[in-house]
Parts: C-alpha cells; structure tokens; sequence
C-alpha cells in the first residue's frame, strides 16, 4: 500500500541530500542549453563535481523549436561528431549541412550529460553572483517561481570555483557583473557590448572565438559568447554552440588541473 507522506519524505529527503551536496562545486553552468549540457558533460566525465542550474522546466534552451518551431536543427561537418558521440543520427542536406531532430539532440544531450554525471537543477534562476576581491567564487540562486512572482524572499548560495555562462541571448550571469560590480568585463569596451543581427558563418565561427573568461572566475559559452563580446548571432545551426561548450569545458577544465 502507498503512503502519500512517505512519498512526500522521499522527494524532500533525495532533493535536499543533492542540493546540500552541491553547495561547494568545482564549476556551476547557468543554462542548460545545447552548450551548457555540452560543457557539463565534458566537465563531469573529466571528474569535476558539475552542476547545472537552469531556470525554466525543461533543459535544451532553443534546441526543442528548431526553425520557427520546426523541430529539426543543422549542425555542420566539423560539430556532427560530437552528435555521433551522443547517439544523434544526423542526415546529410548537402555537403557540409547535415540534419538532425532536435527533439533526438536535446533528449539524447541531456541523457548522456547526467550518466556522465552532471548534476541537474531545473527551475531554479540565478540572480546574483558571489564575489570575493574582484573575482566570482559562486551564484545566488533562489526558485524561479519567486522571481516570476517578484516575491520578497530571500536567496541561498552555491560556492563555485568556476562559473560558466550558457544563458544564451540574455547572457544573465554576465549581465549581473556588467550592472553591479565596480570592475571591467574582458570585452574591447569593458562592457556588455550585446548582440548583432544574424549572419550565420560570422556568428558560428566567432561563437568559437568568443567562449573565453569574461571575468575572472566565469567563462562564457554558446550564445551568450557572442552577446558578451559584441558579434551576431546564427539562427538554427547549432554547431557553433555544440563546439563551444566543448570550448568552455576544455578552458576551465585546464585551469582546474592547473590549481588556478
């Protein structure tokens, strides 16, 4: 016979024993887009205790919708085998272009993240970062239900020695810096430059340049990059975003071996 309060206990019980054990992690990823789940699953399969926070319900960001809520995506030659690597079957339109279902990519993304052991926190917003002399050391997080309700509740706190942000267009966590620490951000205006029009070569290729530390203590990756450092975004290729978390996973994973 089922008891509804032993249920209750098991959820509450399991979720503070996950949320207390990643009070202090190695690197926390805000958004859990196509980068974010790449970066994660690069970061825990490397060993470093991973988390990531993500605001709404689901993970996969703009993956799900595809084009124009058509749900297939591109990826190009030089991005598909890290679909291969996942278990994506991708279709090849024309040279260089190969297809793939984009509700395949998110599902199969998010699977083999968490089996290589990146721990998931859906609903869950970041409204500020910690800092300690001029550097990020972790995030304020509170339930995004509290912030969509504009709530007067107060946050917790997650220590991080690295942050990475996946947040995409909104670029959230570096937006935070730009408006309320009294320090540069590593951008050529020392700001948050923002976003350009589409032109998707320019975007895919500079989404690669651009996953770089935008302040000490958080990188950046996928489409955030481009809105952090002033370049455009790409539409529904999503090569440039695959290849990027890889990126931000190799940068922090080399500052973490380094003791940095």
């Amino acid at each position: 016979m089922l008891d509804e309060v032993i249920i209750t206990k098991a959820i509450i019980n399991r979720y503070l024993e996950k949320l207390d054990d990643h009070l202090e992690i190695d690197v926390a990823i805000v958004g859990g887009g196509p980068a974010g789940l790449v970066a994660g699953r690069h970061l825990a399969r490397a060993g470093f205790k991973t988390a990531l926070f993500e605001r709404k319900l689901s993970i996969g960001g703009g993956m799900w919708g595809g084009g124009m809520m058509m749900n297939e995506i591109v990826v190009q030659e030089e991005a598909r085998r890290l679909l291969d690597e996942v278990g994506v079957a991708t279709r090849e339109f024309q040279p260089g272009y190969y297809t793939a279902g984009s509700v395949e990519c998110v599902s199969a993304l998010t699977f083999a993240a968490v089996k290589a052991g990146l721990t998931v926190f859906n609903l869950i917003s970041v409204e500020d970062v910690m800092l300690r002399d001029q550097r990020v050391v972790g995030l304020v997080i509170n339930w995004t239900a509290v912030e969509m309700g504009g709530l007067h509740v107060d946050p917790l706190t997650i220590r991080a020695k690295y942050t990475i942000d996946a947040t995409g267009h909104a670029a959230e966590v570096v937006n935070v810096i730009a408006r309320k620490v009294d320090a540069e951000l590593n951008t050529k205006t020392g700001k948050f430059v923002g976003e350009r029009s589409l032109w998707a070569e320019k975007a895919e290729n500079h989404t690669l340049d651009n996953t770089r530390e935008a302040f000490p203590g958080v990188y950046t990756a996928g489409m955030c990059s481009n809105a952090t450092f002033g370049s455009y975004r790409m539409g529904p290729v999503f090569g440039g975003m695959l290849l990027s978390g890889e990126k931000a996973a190799q940068l922090v994973g080399e500052r973490l071996r380094a003791g940095d």
